[in-house]
């Protein structure tokens, strides 16, 4: 039962990893209202109870491809899927009551990437590569050792995902090389460096190189290693479950849901 000031929210991808992870944890938090959720028009259980296709039990919640009717009574809009579903779930939501979009999807083209921005002028929009605070806190140390050490020092991210990840490298390796770029007071576009293939020559100074490896389960693994000709200095994370992903974003979609419209990350949730 939920009362007054609780967070309505709606979970899109409600049935897939991160999806069921999100529902669950929602569905326990007594500071929020499970009011919809979402999957993909080719989804085989439509219209089923979302607790009985994921072992929660039974929720009320029946999954719909309708992000209009899911939404219809939500606060906040959450979303881990694709970038064509989720840029065509805010253009059906433009017209709703939803008040922020709480984004994990990762792997946006560039295009994209700028169409889900200009959406921040209807929604308060909260768009993260990586939800966990151990992260963040890893990008604001990275940001920080790339202002400090200097140019000599080469930056390489290493990342590792479990084999069904789609995109390459991880919205969470991108978002380091960003904070490893600003803190040199770059953008990456212009410091990254193309994968090794070859006889690619010798390493050109200042750029930001990325490894990527996709193995059996691994949730999410990240290192950045800044090396010199003399030493090497690692920061890394380990997820050991989805659970931090899906804690953040929730925290997130409550932060949101009091926010004028604009464009956010995890930062501006968690005063970084």
């Amino acid at each position: 039962m939920s009362d007054s000031l609780s967070t309505r929210i709606v979970i899109a991808g409600a049935a897939g990893r991160m999806g069921q992870t999100l529902t669950k944890l929602a569905l326990e938090d007594d500071a929020l209202d499970v009011t919809g959720v979402t999957e993909a028009p080719a989804f085989h259980g439509l219209g089923a109870d979302i607790g009985e296709l994921t072992g929660l039990g039974k929720t009320g919640l029946q999954l719909t491809s309708d992000v209009v009717i899911a939404a219809e009574a939500a606060d906040v809009y959450v979303d881990f899927t694709r970038p064509k579903a989720t840029l065509a779930a805010l253009d059906a939501l433009a017209d709703s009551d939803v008040k922020a979009i709480v984004i994990g999807t990762t792997g946006f083209a560039e295009s994209e990437l700028v169409a889900l921005q200009a959406k921040a002028h209807r929604f308060a929009l909260v768009y993260s590569g990586n939800y966990s605070l151990g992260v963040n806190m890893l990008s604001a140390l990275v940001e920080r050792a790339a202002r400090s050490l200097g140019i000599d020092w080469d930056i390489e991210v290493l990342e590792t995902h479990h084999r069904h990840k789609v995109d390459a490298p991880s919205g969470t390796a991108l978002m380091l090389g960003d904070a490893a770029a600003k803190g040199r007071g770059k953008h990456l576009k212009d410091v990254r460096l193309p994968p090794y293939d070859g006889l690619s020559g010798e390493r050109p100074a200042g750029q930001i190189g990325f490894s990527v490896r996709r193995s059996g389960g691994v949730i999410g693994e990240h290192e950045v290693s800044f090396g010199s000709e003399e030493e090497i200095l690692t920061l890394s994370h380990s997820a050991l479950n989805r659970n931090v992903f899906a804690r953040g974003a929730l925290s997130a979609a409550k932060w949101a849901a009091n926010q004028p419209p604009g464009w956010y990350d995890m930062k501006d949730v968690l005063g970084l």
